[in-house]
């Protein structure tokens, strides 16, 4: 059996940002990745300020900035039986927002990393405690056994070790999202602003990442039947189509003309507020972060955010333990267990706001009666005045 100190399960964003966040501070780590290559489903992300400050501490911030156009406002239009009921325009976060392609953040992530560090093809079947160390033994489809020190879960909406912890399984809302690109060779004429578009029961948005490239997403409130018996990508990008025939000539040649290659359609799902509340996120030596903690629906734009600031805390929560000798230095396997519990108390507020504002957002986008309407937009009055105030969060220095 291998024996390594610290495992990471996932090598999507939250996997190697924490790689990277605890190689920053000296400390080493193993990720398994389950895929032959890093996962590139999801497009892109809109990064906000709390976002850029992670990556800052991360030290790929200004390489990712070198391909991504800084967005200036945000717009949001609601539309209703081919009538624009209400249009508003706002900053879209308190400081610096910018689009980033999912590919350009795992590579700029993964070429941080040593050589080693990611293995591709490990795919882990089920996680154990070792009966004489209490020490996390994870089996693998290969048949190897590895036994980790820590267990780091990262592995996404249906992480094996999220069920090792006892986590509930996560929700699935009615709505299904198709994401994607379309180029255009010769320059865009958009506005650098995050533009949302409501009209009945489609949600569509559209985010510049270049001046060549946008990024753009369509929710399908109530999905069609069909939805479940797409074969390729030609029938979603059929589907995507058909789902925004009513909207303007320009955003239905901007979905016509994508790139068939880059869409994604999956179902929305995440961990209600209640769950995140009250979880036990630590189980041994073994924790979760990303998706597989706090998985939130694209409401209020901060999952991506939220899974590197996990990285930054986490992995100073554990050098703080273990100082500069890394694992070298632990006495006891108390020592972990109380940096993890640190790190799960300094998360918790912060990712408890989150996800009650992304759920208590994606229900008022989904609402059709006007009395439930009036309550979800009274909460987040109440509950969020500044609405955009998630971004002024800053996770600190590694």
């Amino acid at each position: 059996m291998e024996e390594l100190d610290i495992v990471i399960v996932g090598g999507g964003i939250a996997g190697l940002a924490t790689s990277l966040a605890l190689h920053r501070k000296g400390i080493k780590s193993i990720v398994l990745e389950k895929s032959e290559s890093v996962r590139s489903e999801g497009a892109a992300f809109g990064i906000q300020t709390n976002g850029w400050l992670a990556l800052q501490q991360l030290g790929v911030a200004d390489k990712l900035r070198l391909n991504s156009l800084p967005i200036h406002q945000i717009r949001d239009v609601m539309i209703e039986k081919k009538i624009k009921q209400r249009e508003s325009v706002g900053p879209a976060s308190h400081g610096e927002v910018r689009g980033v392609i999912r590919n350009d953040m795992v590579r700029a992530l993964a070429h941080a990393l040593p050589v080693g560090t990611l293995r591709l093809g490990s795919q882990i079947v089920s996680v154990k405690l070792d009966e004489a160390t209490s020490f996390p033994i994870v089996h693998l489809r290969n048949g190897q056994d590895i036994k980790a020190k820590v267990l780091i879960g990262c592995d996404g909406s249906n992480s094996i070790v999220s069920k090792f912890l006892g986590l509930n399984p996560t929700k699935a809302l009615d709505s299904r999202a198709v994401r994607g690109f379309t180029n255009y060779p010769n320059g865009h004429v958009f506005q650098q602003e995050f533009i949302r578009i409501k009209m009945d029961n489609v949600v569509s948005g559209r985010l510049p990442i270049t001046h060549n490239l946008v990024f753009w997403f369509v929710v399908m409130l109530k999905c069609p039947q069909d939805s479940n018996n797409l074969k390729n990508q030609e029938d979603v990008a059929r589907l995507t189509l058909a789902s925004v025939c009513q909207f303007s000539e320009e955003w239905k040649e901007m979905v016509k003309k994508c790139d068939i290659d880059s869409l994604y359609i999956s179902r929305l799902r995440y961990r209600s507020p209640w769950d995140v509340m009250s979880s036990k996120f630590r189980r041994g030596t073994v924790t979760v972060a990303g998706d597989s903690m706090h998985l939130m629906g694209p409401f209020i734009g901060q999952g991506c955010s939220a899974a590197l600031e996990d990285g930054v805390v986490l992995a100073r929560c554990l050098w703080s333990k273990l100082g500069q000798d890394g694992m070298n230095n632990v006495s006891s396997r108390k020592q972990i267990e109380e940096a993890i519990d640190e790190y799960v108390r300094e998360r918790r507020g912060r990712l408890v706001g989150l996800s009650t504002q992304t759920y208590l957002t994606g229900r008022l986008i989904e609402a059709s009666s006007p009395a439930t309407k009036l309550l979800l937009i009274v909460l987040l009055m109440i509950l969020f005045r500044d609405h955009i105030g998630h971004t002024r969060y800053d996770c600190g220095r590694l």
